[in-house]
């Protein structure tokens, strides 16, 4: 039993039978601290329909509701209709809930989504952009998934191409053979450092050009080791095997780097798919296109798609030489997914400056005539910073992963060692318990953030224990499994019996919980989850602290007080877990 939903559904009654007027939805609130009552119908829409004052509306509603069982008082201010709820209904709702582990819902059509994320380029190790990324398309996937959905978790590796060509011609040239099992280097930050490598000798090349008397643009583009990354690349396309070779080997490297990252980071995948099998998908969809006359070719040979009419230019898809551009695999990959895996939704997981890219995409898609072009949706997100500043992967100095992470842990060890929050754990609990809270305290930062906004990213504060963090929550969480072990209780029962406000203000809060899943997967928002956790998290620390649980005055307060320590300390584990961080059951 949903209380919010019930209610709607009781005052949309009364409207039609009161005002013999059909209405689809009402808006319910949770009642202000300020005023009596549990719930708050706002009845200001009512008013052109009804034809009456809000305050006369109000009353009649109120009148009407409370001649039912469920419903014992009710008062009127201005537009608003404050209501209050017999205690029975929130007993019979704590009988129904504290038990409940799961709270995965049932649809009646069950949607098969994907969610793209990570998609991360193989010449560089995974940043702190990466992180944000990962973290939203995993917590997204978890929240569809919960929300009654299939949900296939995919990521493309962009595994091919003149980035790559960079990391393979600087290891060829002055890595004198080292791989991460000589040096002991991560394989993906082995092969970052000779993209770093690339990139440095490039810019020696370019500065003697322009000492020379070239201009700067021409200097750009005829830097031998420039050419010569190109001439690699032709030669990958042409499938010389012993660049080939020695793609497959530096890759190798690369995915086993990412592998450890991912592990750590606490998210995966269903679906792999890689650039180097896709590139050339969209070359079938884009010969369709030109077929039906959607596209067109210029004398030079290349094609386009014309979207001057919407308000956007005209898109490159291929070039006149035939080659594909970026968007012509992601025309092929969409028609492609579609296709095999029979999806009802895409979701791409991709930061705010591909916003052009996927709208120019959706519309080409929509345009060649694919019905399901409208079930593209591109989840866009800001930008991640650290307070010493934004990052650049090309100079080397981007915000690396893994040792973010690794800090993350560190500054858990430092803060729970001040606090002397794990005294009397082995050394191992402390490591398990501690990576737990760094890794959660960067999670939730993060997360607890609307994807649309830009986040500076602090550590320090991200890793207290009070206010909006996640060790706040994970503590709290840790917090309800001290209490339930301490009254090592099989089975609760739970009486009818009056509530104090402490009480009553924590089950309607909880009782919000499914709903609020519906609105996070229909929103792609796992911030609503991660704000809503702490809102549980801060109204049980105020009912623990002015409430007697253990040493309660009676066997049945004690018993209803229990289940509400359940029921808050199994929402607050699953709402973590959408999230994907872990809950330390002691802290």
């Amino acid at each position: 039993m949903n209380l919010k939903s019930y209610i709607k559904e009781q005052s949309i009654q009364a409207i039609e039978n009161l005002f013999q007027q059909k209405v689809e939805d009402v808006e319910i609130q949770i009642t202000k601290d300020e005023f009596e009552g549990d719930y708050t119908l706002v009845v200001f829409p009512f008013v052109k329909l009804v034809k009456q004052k809000p305050e006369e509306i109000a009353n009649k509603i109120g009148s009407y509701l409370t001649a039912k069982e469920e419903f014992v008082a009710f008062n009127v201010v201005k537009g608003f209709l404050n209501l209050s709820l017999n205690p029975t209904v929130f007993t019979k709702l704590l009988k129904e809930k504290y038990s409940v582990k799961d709270f995965k819902l049932t649809k009646k059509h069950t949607e098969k989504i994907m969610v793209e994320y990570s998609s991360p380029n193989t010449n560089k190790p995974i940043h702190l952009g990466h992180i944000r990324n990962n973290l939203l398309g995993f917590s997204i996937s978890n929240i569809l998934k919960a929300a009654g959905n299939e949900v296939l978790r995919g990521q493309i590796i962009n595994d091919r191409g003149i980035h790559i060509c960079k990391s393979m011609l600087a290891w060829k040239k002055y890595g004198n053979g080292e791989t991460p099992q000589t040096t002991g280097i991560k394989g993906d930050h082995l092969v970052g450092k000779y993209y770093v490598i690339f990139d440095q000798k490039y810019k020696e090349e370019i500065q003697s050009l322009i000492s020379s008397g070239m201009d700067a643009d021409e200097a750009k583009k005829k830097a031998p080791i420039l050419l010569e990354a190109q001439e690699m690349l032709k030669k990958w396309e042409d499938g010389d095997a012993e660049i080939k070779a020695l793609w497959k080997e530096m890759n190798s490297w690369v995915y086993s780097g990412f592998e450890k990252t991912y592990q750590r980071l606490g998210v995966s995948f269903d679906l792999v798919q890689y650039e180097s099998d896709t590139y050339l998908l969209g070359k079938d969809v884009i010969e369709e296109g030109l077929k039906k006359g959607i596209l067109f070719k210029k004398e030079d040979g290349s094609v386009w798609a014309d979207l001057t009419e919407e308000g956007l230019d005209q898109k490159l898809l291929l070039r006149g030489d035939g080659t594909s551009v970026y968007i012509t695999q992601d025309l092929g990959t969409a028609v492609e997914r579609f296709t095999r895996y029979h999806l009802n939704e895409l979701i791409y997981t991709v930061g705010n400056e591909q916003d052009y890219h996927f709208q120019v995409l959706f519309l080409i898609l929509k345009k060649l005539g694919y019905q399901w072009a409208d079930k593209l949706y591109h989840l866009s997100y800001g930008m991640v910073d650290l307070p010493s500043g934004k990052m650049k992967s090309r100079e080397g100095t981007v915000v690396d992963a893994d040792e973010l992470m690794e800090e993350m842990h560190q500054e858990a060890v430092k803060k729970t060692s001040e606090l002397g929050k794990l005294e009397g754990y082995t050394e191992n609990e402390k490591e398990q318990v501690n990576e737990l809270i760094g890794l959660g305290a960067l999670k939730y930062f993060i997360l607890k953030v609307d994807p649309k906004k830009r986040i500076l990213f602090d550590p320090n504060e991200s890793i207290e224990f009070n206010g909006n963090t996640g060790p706040f929550i994970q503590y709290t969480y840790a917090r309800t499994c001290s209490v339930l072990r301490k009254a090592a209780k099989q089975t609760l029962e739970i009486k009818d019996k009056e509530l104090n406000k402490a009480e009553q203000k924590l089950i309607i809060l909880l009782s919000s919980y499914e709903e609020l899943i519906e609105k996070s997967a229909a929103d792609l928002n796992p911030a609503l989850i991660a704000n809503y956790i702490y809102e549980v998290s801060k109204e049980y620390n105020s009912f623990y602290q002015s409430n007697r649980i253990l040493d309660a005055e009676n066997e049945s307060e004690q018993q209803l007080r229990l289940a509400i320590t359940q029921w808050t300390g199994n929402v607050i584990r699953h709402g973590l877990s959408l999230l994907g961080i872990g809950a330390p059951e002691r802290m």
